[in-house]
């Protein structure tokens, strides 16, 4: 394990080829950290647990050189961005985020999600849709009643156990456990659902370890996961998103992830197509990069 001293974001930043810079907004009292490059139409890239904008440091260069100005964002709890104490439901998250896309001089962005970004991206998309030009969601869709079902014992031969939707709902324990240690979960989660545990490498793991080190952005973490109820609640109010949605998955857990997009996504847009990213995991951002970039060239143009 690396006892290197974490870069910074502007230096992560800076590291990217392209003329990429770090920066704050404060919207709605709470200041946003994002790293933006490029020229063009906006693309808002919305990063998941547990990680940070650095998710997407093998992807920017190329949108952008592509005719894009490319921001990615971290979410409220993550990264350089503010913690605070509630806010955390998709609903709420959304707004802040439409406020950042105005804050920057935005009325319509392209926007995409991995994990708990792609929460935030469709609730942007069917809350804001004047806003929204297209929005892709990557591996996870929106909390809805099936989570209710995830057993607490999960049976013997069970592809995929999301253990730590329930841990985040322990008020006060993630933190006191965590704090200071949380590169072990970094790296139980990195190795357990990559293929190649190569892809997200040792500088990038402290990176996203540093970010989540301290009770603040722990809790900012889990405030994501105790709102699944409210935003099961808000699911029941929307319509279908009229904006192009692409959804991108991985065959994680023998199909499961993709099984449950392809057969949820097409019941929530107007205008659905799903792709399935061979041999790679949940974190294929990192690990199939230019699939990522070839799919959302695609895509966004």
């Amino acid at each position: 394990m690396s006892t290197s001293p974490v870069p910074s974001d502007a230096e992560l930043a800076g590291s990217l080829t392209g003329d990429f810079r770090s920066e704050y907004v404060t919207v709605d009292g709470v200041r946003l950290h994002y790293v933006a490059g490029g020229e063009g139409r906006p693309l808002i890239l919305l990063p998941g647990w547990p990680q940070t904008w650095w998710e997407y440091h093998k992807v920017m260069p190329a949108l952008a050189a592509a005719g894009r100005h490319v921001i990615a964002l971290d979410l409220p709890g993550m990264g350089g961005s503010d913690k605070p104490a509630t806010g955390y439901d998709k609903k709420t998250m959304a707004r802040v985020v439409h406020g950042f896309v105005r804050a920057l001089g935005h009325d319509e962005v392209d926007i995409a999600g991995h994990d708990i970004g792609a929460q935030v991206a469709f609730s942007f998309a069917v809350n804001h849709p004047s806003a929204t030009r297209k929005v892709a969601l990557l591996d996870v869709v929106h909390p809805d009643p099936s989570m209710y079902g995830i057993p607490m014992l999960p049976p013997p031969d069970a592809p995929f156990f999301p253990w730590w939707f329930a841990f985040h709902q322990v008020p006060g324990l993630p933190e006191q456990l965590l704090a200071g240690r949380t590169r072990i979960l970094v790296d139980w989660i990195f190795d357990n659902f990559l293929l190649d545990r190569t892809a997200v490498t040792p500088s990038d793991r402290a990176v996203y370890a540093h970010a989540y080190d301290r009770p603040g952005a722990i809790s900012g973490g889990s405030g994501w996961y105790r709102t699944f109820g409210q935003d099961i609640v808000d699911l029941g109010t929307y319509g279908k998103v009229t904006a192009p949605m692409l959804g991108m998955v991985s065959n994680l857990g023998d199909g499961l992830f993709a099984e449950q997009m392809k057969a949820t996504l097409p019941g929530q847009g107007t205008d659905v197509r799903v792709v399935v990213v061979p041999d790679a995991g949940h974190y294929f951002v990192e690990e199939a990069p230019q699939a990522v970039i070839d799919e959302f060239n695609r895509f966004f143009d």
